[in-house]
């Protein structure tokens, strides 16, 4: 992002994001890119993933230009701009993604409607028919300042040495205490009608929110299902101007307390309050909190927004020299798009940055 906005909304990120980029001069832009050769990496391939890892901690070097700190859309984009400009490079990824219980992926041209982790396989295998690329399944626990850069550890003892670090670590989404919710988080409760909103159009759709978060979700989603409830899980703070506003678009309010959703294997059913009473419901759209998968990036010293994000400038740079962020842990815009693009701008960033201190 950076998206320096209070809003996770996507009308107001891009217009954030936009704001941010005029303010970058053109002609800086286009030298970047003239120099890096930058562009959005196709993350397809034939052949299944066969290995999960290929370190050899026997054999293989611990010291490296760039270790890449999640190997998810981002990490992998990442991944993908340096190992083609022949940088020593380590992917070190625990395996658990953030969206691991969402069935199928969208909005993300040649991959629409694949399973999440056929992507993530895929580019995997790419990455790793790079030879100066290396893959270690593991969890990074914790990261020092040293001479010339930085030193990771892993939960599994092992001990890498780099001159650049990339966190592309995503956030980790903080359930409701509501029976149901989280198995139906990503299948049927949703967070992005972009990702999903075609799916369950016309169909029967909530959304768990209140305010000005309500207000943007029923605006983006009214063209794709006319069938709109809004559950504010108590009292709503919208004005009477709003409450107008949305009865003229047949949007209903219900301000009940929630206490559980009916569902079978994640998909919902009923939405049932705690007056014991209920309703109808195939789709629910919810605005999470969240927290940051790793606090590496915050013991390094580097700067979070207040929502929790990693705070990063145009070039994906943190506020510690040498550390980046890509992905989901620096912007709202959560999509596999814009992690394949975050990731890829930030691995040639990453790489011109070493290039100008080798060319001195």
């Amino acid at each position: 992002m950076p998206r320096k906005t209070d809003s996770p909304f996507a009308g107001n990120v891009l217009s954030t994001r936009v704001q941010g980029l005029t303010r970058l001069t053109s002609l800086r832009r286009r030298d970047f890119l003239k120099t890096t050769g930058l562009a959005v990496t196709r993350l397809v391939v034939t052949n299944p993933l066969t290995a999960l890892s290929n370190f050899d901690t026997m054999k293989d070097s611990d010291n490296f230009d760039v270790i890449i700190i999640g190997g998810s859309y981002s990490g992998l984009s990442a991944a993908m701009a340096l190992g083609r400009s022949l940088r020593s490079l380590l992917v070190i990824d625990s395996g658990h993604p953030c969206n691991w219980q969402t069935p199928r992926s969208h909005n993300f041209i040649t991959h629409d409607g694949a399973k999440p982790s056929t992507i993530v396989a895929s580019a995997k295998a790419q990455i790793l028919n790079y030879s100066t690329v290396k893959f270690i399944s593991d969890l990074a626990v914790s990261g020092k300042k040293i001479d010339n850069g930085f030193e990771i550890t892993t939960k599994l003892g092992n001990s890498f040495k780099t001159r650049k670090l990339i966190f592309a670590t995503g956030v980790r989404d903080i359930m409701p205490e509501i029976d149901g919710f989280s198995e139906c988080w990503g299948i049927s409760i949703i967070h992005c009608p972009y990702c999903h909103g075609y799916e369950v159009r016309n169909e029967i759709t909530g959304f768990l929110a209140n305010g000005d978060a309500a207000l943007h979700y029923a605006k983006l989603v009214m063209n794709l299902s006319k069938k709109l409830t809004i559950f504010t899980n108590g009292k709503a703070s919208f004005t009477n101007e709003e409450r107008e506003k949305l009865s003229r678009h047949s949007i209903k309010i219900v301000e009940k307390e929630v206490l559980r959703f009916e569902h079978t294997n994640g998909y919902i059913e009923s939405i049932v309050f705690k007056d014991e009473s209920s309703t109808p419901l195939k789709a629910l759209y919810a605005k999470l909190s969240f927290a940051q998968h790793s606090d590496i990036p915050e013991n390094l010293g580097c700067t979070l927004f207040d929502q929790g994000l990693i705070k990063v400038d145009t070039f994906q740079k943190t506020s510690v020299d040498g550390v980046y962020a890509c992905g989901d842990n620096s912007s709202f815009l959560r999509s596999v798009a814009n992690a394949v693009a975050t990731g890829n701008f930030t691995g040639a960033a990453v790489n011109s940055e070493l290039c100008d201190e080798e060319f001195n």
